[in-house]
């Protein structure tokens, strides 16, 4: 019985594409997509040898999936059930080869149905029309002009920073792995769109699989790279499966991208409590080439993505503020599956100049080590040093998974400590950090929840507040000057009036039902502390170093920087 059945994706008469010789490697991905399945499987097999540990894998996949298939009601689910639990009535019986087999065919099955394509008939596609319509979403009374001129407004929406020549360099090289947060479904279309306008390699990414139930989404997800992660199985042999089939991409040079937060950023905050599972197929990988004789490059790029607005916000924080979103990972219905909103979204930037920033950090080996413009491992008094000895024991390269796992361990801590770093504060975190220390300031001994009740209760007036954005702008460009964080040159550049007048015009216009702000009778009234909480988190790592030196901002900025070790 095939447990994972997939409809094939008809491709739209598209030109024939020839790959050239300088094409990105992706370009060929298709030609080994048969072999990586078949290694990815052989490698399950040969973890689990023993006929106990087989046993144990496949009754484990059985309890799980029949969890799971109890709660969905179709035909499809109905079989699927029977099938499971088949499995559990017979594998006391089975011979250790019948475990064997039965075993081998599930891995593949969920092997085929985890791996992914890449047509580049539908990148060459995807590149020329689609930032068209993503402009014309944006723009709807130029919708013409943006499909035929490939979207040019696009290019001011989505601005880029960091060190993109070095990162360029060193795709030649090596294999680059990109890890960065995750706010929204649209991060993976942002990143997709600059790695192209940069001159980048489109790479290989795990998308949850409640993405591909939208046909058009599913159907360019589906041909760029993205493989699929069901994260409703909890099976341990499916988790498995997809670390391996990272690491054998990885392994074949395929430049990857993984989210270490592991689903979006329910409060909106920069992630620190990272999920490494994926992220450390890149130290494996690296272990096995180098066991292999292959001397591989690899490099982790960190990278922010910033928001002025977050589609999903709404939803994302109550998510976040009730119980079950401490366990959810799946969000079925947000504003990512309305059309409606992203039209909204997309048309409420023109005071703002940007929609996102993408500000990639400098890159590091898979052991935290920082690396020089020719992808040289440095030591910290800047030597350059041969990343293999990591993986090296008395002189010969080996893979070890508990050494492994602690060098994950170590790059997580590298990377939370770069994606503070790399931050870009948006006008709309900015504005919504100010207010929020008011209404902390304003309700003392409160807890969270509680201040939360306080709608529409707390006004400010609009001297005091345009004076505060701006002495408050003034301490972050001096954190920036201290390479601790970054602003957007709008933050940067204009005036706490024009700030705040950009802010709320933009709030108004998406958070349209749910007002974030309003001014009344020269005062600023917080209408939503929900969604002011959900922008200013972004903020709250820096809190105390931003409040200045009232004694009542610094009170609220010390509550502030501590919510991050409340539930």
């Amino acid at each position: 019985m095939k447990l994972f059945p997939t409809r094939p994706l008809r491709l739209p008469r598209l030109r024939t594409y020839v790959p050239r010789p300088e094409d990105p490697k992706i370009f060929w991905f298709n030609s080994e997509r048969a072999d990586i399945v078949d290694e990815v499987v052989r490698r399950i097999m040969e973890r689990y040898d023993a006929e106990e540990s087989v046993e144990l894998a496949l009754n484990d996949c059985a309890y799980h999936e029949i969890r799971r298939l109890e709660q969905i009601k179709s035909e499809g689910a109905r079989r699927k059930l029977e099938y499971w639990r088949g499995i559990l009535r017979r594998v006391g019986r089975m011979s250790a080869e019948g475990k064997h087999e039965t075993l081998r065919e599930i891995a593949a099955d969920m092997s085929r149905d985890v791996a992914g394509n890449f047509d580049p008939r539908v990148y060459d596609f995807a590149s020329r029309f689609v930032p068209g319509v993503l402009t014309a979403a944006m723009n709807p009374s130029g919708i013409l002009k943006n499909l035929m001129n490939g979207g040019g407004r696009l290019d001011g929406l989505v601005t880029t920073e960091g060190p993109i020549d070095k990162i360029r360099q060193l795709s030649k090289r090596g294999t680059v792995v990109l890890v960065p947060t995750h706010s929204s479904n649209l991060d993976s279309i942002a990143i997709a769109w600059v790695l192209f306008r940069e001159g980048l390699s489109p790479v290989v990414y795990g998308a949850g699989k409640n993405l591909f139930t939208n046909p058009i989404i599913s159907f360019f997800m589906h041909n760029l790279g993205a493989y699929r992660v069901d994260r409703r199985i909890k099976a341990m042999l499916y988790k498995e499966i997809l670390k391996a089939y990272s690491c054998v991409v990885l392994e074949r040079g395929y430049h990857s991208l993984f989210f270490p937060g592991g689903t979006r950023s329910r409060s909106g905050a920069i992630e620190k409590h990272l999920k490494l599972g994926l992220a450390g197929t890149g130290v494996e990988a690296f272990a096995r080439n180098r066991a292999r004789g292959i001397d591989r490059p690899v490099y982790f790029v960190p990278a922010t993505i910033n928001y002025a607005l977050v589609l999903e916000a709404e939803t994302l924080i109550e998510d976040y503020l009730k119980e079950e979103g401490r366990a959810r990972y799946i969000i079925e219905d947000d504003e990512f599956s309305r059309i409606e909103r992203w039209i909204s979204f997309f048309n409420k930037f023109r005071g703002l100049e940007s929609v996102c920033v993408i500000r990639f950090g400098e890159p590091f080996d898979p052991f935290g080590n920082p690396v020089d413009e020719r992808g040289d491992s440095l030591a910290p008094d800047g030597r350059v040093i041969d990343p293999g000895s990591y993986v090296s024991r008395r002189g010969t390269p080996s893979v070890d998974a508990r050494r492994d796992a602690a060098y994950t361990r170590a790059l997580g801590k590298v990377l939370a400590e770069a994606y503070q770093r790399e931050t870009v504060v948006m006008p709309t975190q900015l504005v919504a950090h100010v207010i929020f220390r008011r209404l902390v300031r304003a309700t003392p001994g409160l807890d969270l929840f509680a201040r939360l009740r306080y709608r529409g209760s707390i006004a400010i007036p609009g001297d005091e507040l345009r004076t505060e954005l701006g002495e408050t702008r003034d301490r972050l460009v001096a954190l920036e000057a201290a390479g601790k964080v970054h602003v957007s040159n709008f933050v940067r550049r204009e005036s706490p009036t024009t700030i705040l007048d950009g802010v709320l015009e933009t709030w108004a216009g998406y958070h349209a039902t749910r007002p974030v702000a309003r001014m009344q009778s020269g005062s600023l009234i917080a209408e939503d502390p929900n969604l002011l909480l959900f922008y200013q988190n972004r903020l709250r790592p820096f809190a105390p170093e931003i409040a200045g030196d009232n004694e009542a901002d610094q009170i609220a900025a010390r509550e502030i920087a501590g919510m991050e070790h409340r539930p």
